[in-house]
């Protein structure tokens, strides 16, 4: 039965948030695990209570009315007081917590820490169901829109407006076909911009990960010849090939197991990466999210002792902020 307050149906104040929040009336549904029509006519009755249409069509996109701008951070109050004064969480145990959390996290963070953390959690957490999304061009945006519950990505990809946790560090190396006479010896500046490259890029922007992106400000530049969607592809696209790809360490030790790889130090320093963790400033009294980031962690800091996360200096913040600056809407992800 719907709660009302006056004449407002409180279940509809959700609703008004979703779509004040994301302006649009599918991206409010996604956001609410509704369907369209069903929002459509959550909006019809939102207009018909306030008297406003809350929200217009202006060309391809939908603006909110001078009123909509108005109720925007009431609404959000609201329920932010509810959900912290009245909503009482029952205390989190992990052995019997029933929970869907989404990680967007790239294929390597994915190969290289959640594989062996989500077995882990299969036992201490077995009524925890984790979905794990490909990295978007856009990742903030998805954990601002609560479609996602942590970011697993590069600590120059995060934003200081959320908490966060540095999980474990990594470099690269220069990695290749073992039959590749250029493999053989050491791997010099000349012969790594003379040989042909696979890297990769995301997204429908294409957007560089890290050392992509850091080889280009090089004085020389490479020869890419492969460009592929995701950072476990790069040994298929280079074994039979006199291709080499830059990949981080750890993804190459795992691969060079079962794959006929061979691996070189860079030939000019590539600053080491951070993984780090970052989850929505409003859920930082989660204590389901807060249980799975310090156990991720934990697993980071006992499976990686040697790349424990160390809090970035001087010259990794000036390094972030170009990062930054060079993707102004914080596309890149690893």
């Amino acid at each position: 039965m719907a709660m009302r307050f006056g004449r407002l149906d409180l279940n509809l104040l959700v609703a008004l948030d979703a779509l004040l929040t994301e302006k649009s009336v599918s991206l409010a549904a996604d956001r609410l695990c509704l369907s369209q029509s069903a929002t459509s006519s959550a909006l019809g009755r939102l207009r018909d209570y306030f008297g406003d249409d809350l929200l217009v069509v202006k060309g391809r996109n939908m603006i909110l009315t001078a009123r909509g701008e108005e109720l925007i951070e009431p609404v959000r109050a609201v329920l932010e007081q509810i959900r912290t004064t009245i909503t009482v969480a029952p205390p989190f145990d992990p052995a019997t917590a029933d929970r869907h959390i989404r990680i967007m996290a790239t294929d390597y963070s994915t190969e290289v820490l959640l594989t062996e953390a989500l077995g882990i959690f299969e036992h201490e957490a077995p009524h925890i169901q984790f979905e794990i999304q490909a990295m978007s061009s856009s990742p903030l945006d998805a954990l601002e829109r609560g479609m996602v519950d942590f970011l697993l990505t590069v600590d120059f990809a995060i934003s200081s407006d959320h908490p966060s946790k540095i999980l474990f560090q990594d470099d690269y190396v220069v990695v290749g076909d073992r039959a590749n006479p250029a493999m053989a010896g050491e791997m010099t500046r000349d012969v790594y911009f003379s040989l042909g490259h696979v890297t990769t890029r995301f997204g429908r922007s294409r957007v560089p990960a890290f050392d992509d992106w850091f080889v280009r400000r090089q004085k020389h530049q490479r020869r890419v010849e492969v460009v592929t969607s995701n950072f476990l592809s790069l040994p298929g696209l280079i074994v039979g090939t006199n291709r080499i790809a830059t990949m981080h360490r750890l993804l190459a030790e795992r691969l060079s197991k079962y794959l006929p790889l061979s691996s070189r130090e860079i030939p000019f320093d590539i600053p080491p990466i951070r993984e780090a963790l970052q989850w929505h400033i409003a859920n930082n009294s989660d204590a389901a999210l807060r249980w799975v980031a310090d156990r991720l962690a934990a697993i980071a800091w006992e499976q990686f002792p040697k790349g424990r996360g160390q809090e970035p200096n001087s010259a990794d913040n000036k390094l972030a902020l170009e990062f930054q600056t060079g993707h102004s809407l914080l596309k890149s992800v690893v």
